[in-house]
């Protein structure tokens, strides 16, 4: 079985491991599947992607579908902080999400999400020392590919220890 986390350090630079990273995802999730949305560019911290104009992403008036640009928002994030924090160690599960809708999208939608360091240590990693969880507000932009700001997404992430973990039996 292949190393998500390795599949997804050899996408940062290699064209033929970013499909292979992008298949996968479609298995993974098979929910996101029909929005048809594509890792475009993958950073230490930041990942961009692509949600095409399509039919199945249409509301009513052919304008890109307010929970089609809810999913890349969650999509988006969640892909830069899974790849930024040790996965093992750390369980990522959406607390809410908050959209606003500035433009109506008619074309092909792209988003860029990223973090650094400093974010993660002062967000994350540090409060979880002496917290049991962190909930952190990761804000998104989707602009279209002429630029136009279509919307703001704020994704709530609830990151814990997996230690603290308790599911029911």
């Amino acid at each position: 079985m292949i190393d998500p986390a390795k599949l997804f350090e050899k996408a940062k630079t290699s064209t033929r491991h970013l499909k292979l990273l992008n298949f996968g995802l479609t298995k993974m999730i098979p929910f996101n599947k029909p929005h048809g949305i594509k890792v475009t560019n993958i950073g230490d911290h930041s990942v961009t992607t692509l949600l095409p104009y399509k039919r199945s992403n249409w509301n009513h008036i052919r304008g890109t579908h307010a929970c089609a640009l809810a999913t890349i928002s969650e999509f988006t994030t969640g892909l830069v902080l899974l790849s930024s924090l040790e996965t093992k160690k750390y369980r990522i599960i959406m607390q809410k999400m908050a959209m606003q809708y500035h433009y109506q999208g008619k074309m092909d939608i792209e988003v860029k999400f990223e973090v650094s360091e400093d974010w993660l240590s002062q967000n994350v990693i540090t409060p979880l020392e002496t917290q049991e969880a962190v909930i952190v507000n990761c804000e998104i932009n989707t602009v279209d590919i002429a630029g136009n700001h279509i919307s703001t997404g704020n994704v709530y992430w609830q990151i814990k220890d997996w230690s603290k973990v308790k599911t029911k039996a």
